[in-house]
């Protein structure tokens, strides 16, 4: 990087996404003359509004896409740089920005977010959703179709097969489960009848407090692609916008071309094994596969051959398949220590292992020792603790003050929606790491809720709680208090005990 620098701040923030820009309102805010600097490729920004902090751990809040230009209202000191990175020298203490420009930093935090893995095949009928452009040809594409394949398990791919109608969806899954990374197959055969069902009318907009992009999941197939959670979070070094905020659907008509309200299938336990056109389903070969499933007419513009053997015709494809750490953009010439996942490492102080160079979001990977109730999940909720306390740290070590790990990693906990649901995760919500000992209660009531508590020698260590159940608060106490629950058995979960009241 030989270009003389413009300008050297105290503080470089990359990203416009949920981390990014909650790490420079925390800055802002603990060193209110800090000349910090905001890199952004997109003209807007993702903001945190409606912030409520329903119980030690858990939040809600919306995410609103918003103008740069509101940020720097709020923050006379901030400067905002719209442009993408070209490159990092961590050695000098710069970074280049694709218009040319070089600028210095006396701390930087990396916010670059994820970006979607992405489909081997090269289709103009594969679709990715991972932007506001991205989404709106989504709509454009739906408003023509009679049916479409969804791939994919994760937050986005749930949200989309509940919100499609007037079209027929395939969805394909790679488990034996829908929404394997949230739930176990109790939960997922107590949200399959909402698919057969029209959904509720609402009487007026429905805004979510939610924040779930397309997670990644775990283990996920390299072979297909595309984004997560529409998720995700932030533009970095790259010219793709922000990613898509939880409630994404919300502001555009997801309705296909047939009358059909709602008509999903799913395909369970298989992955994509080729893509293909009408064209080349006319190939002998090709007609064969195909006439197992009466798909050989040639009459979709593109088939989908799945690894269960069936084969099926579409108007065109949705990835959701999740999404990698968007790390390699700073790799070059640098030495950054990664995570078996391709994220940034980063310790308890959210700090890379690059001097002053810090990280936070779906870029980087938490490699302190963990909390036994907590792990990372890369969603909204993680991407504003993190990126809240990077800027905590950064202005800690400035200032020289001690800081500590912060609460929000001791107990993971998530609240989200699906399918209509109020859904809360707490804890080791499917036993995640645990041993052969761990014990589950359940509570279902078909169409209203369905309740998981994981136990561990006697004490709640996880819970899975969909619908208004009410119970989020006193089983979260329960796990940080991790009380012995032994003596009380089965009842913990019966319907006729105030459970609140139970352990007051």
């Amino acid at each position: 990087m030989a270009a003389r620098k413009e300008k050297t701040f105290r503080f470089v923030i990359v990203g416009g996404g949920i981390a990014g820009v909650t790490c420079v309102e925390q800055l802002s805010s603990q060193i209110p003359s800090a000349d910090v600097a905001l890199i952004t490729a997109g003209l807007h920004i993702k903001a945190v509004t409606n912030y409520k902090q329903v119980s030690k751990t858990l939040e809600e809040f919306d995410v609103e896409e918003q103008p740069s230009s509101v940020l720097a209202e709020k923050f006379p000191d901030l400067t905002i740089i719209h442009s993408a990175v070209k490159s990092l020298c961590t050695q000098s203490h710069s970074v280049e920005t694709a218009d040319g420009r070089v600028f210095g930093y006396e701390k930087l935090c990396i916010c670059g977010g994820g970006r979607p893995k992405l489909l081997n095949w090269d289709s103009p009928h594969v679709l990715g959703i991972r932007d506001t452009d991205s989404a709106q040809d989504l709509q454009k594409k739906l408003s023509r179709a009679k049916r479409i394949v969804v791939v994919g398990n994760g937050g986005i791919a749930l949200e989309l097969v509940y919100e499609v109608e007037g079209c027929e969806v395939i969805w394909a899954v790679k488990d034996k489960a829908i929404g394997n990374p949230f739930f176990d197959a109790g939960a997922a055969q107590f949200l399959i009848p909402s698919l057969q069902v029209d959904k509720p009318e609402l009487a007026a907009p429905c805004k979510r407090t939610r924040y779930t992009t397309e997670e990644p999941e775990p283990g996920a197939s390299h072979t297909f692609t595309a984004d997560r959670n529409a998720r995700r979070r932030g533009s970095g070094p790259t010219e793709a916008g922000s990613a898509l905020g939880p409630d994404w659907h919300e502001g555009i008509v997801l309705r296909g071309a047939e009358q059909v309200s709602r008509r999903v299938s799913v395909e369970y336990q298989c992955e994509v094994e080729k893509i293909f056109t009408s064209a080349e389903l006319l190939d002998s070969s090709q007609q064969t596969i195909g006439a197992e499933n009466g798909e050989n007419e040639g009459s979709w513009p593109v088939y989908i051959q799945l690894t269960n053997g069936k084969t099926f015709g579409c108007d065109f494809v949705v990835s959701a398949t999740g999404v990698v750490p968007n790390a390699e953009p700073f790799l070059h010439g640098n030495n950054f220590a990664l995570a078996d996942d391709g994220g940034l490492q980063v310790d308890d102080h959210m700090m890379t292992s690059e001097p002053d160079v810090y990280a936070a979001g779906d870029v980087c990977t938490a490699c302190w020792e963990h909390s036994a109730l907590w792990q990372q999940m890369r969603l909204w909720t993680q991407a504003r603790q993190m990126g809240w306390y990077a800027g905590r740290c950064m202005a800690a070590h400035v200032l020289a003050e001690p800081i500590e790990l912060d609460f929000c990693f001791e107990l993971f906990s998530h609240i989200t929606k699906f399918f209509n649901y109020k859904v809360v995760l707490l804890g080791k919500f499917n036993g995640q790491g645990l041993g052969p000992d761990q014990e589950l209660l359940l509570r279902c009531t078909k169409g209203r809720e369905y309740v998981k508590v994981v136990l561990s020698g006697g004490r709640m260590v996880g819970a899975v709680l969909i619908g208004e159940t009410d119970l989020e608060e006193t089983f979260e106490n329960l796990i940080l208090n991790q009380m012995d629950l032994t003596p009380y058995g089965e009842e913990l979960l019966n319907p006729n005990i105030d459970i609140e009241d139970y352990f007051d």
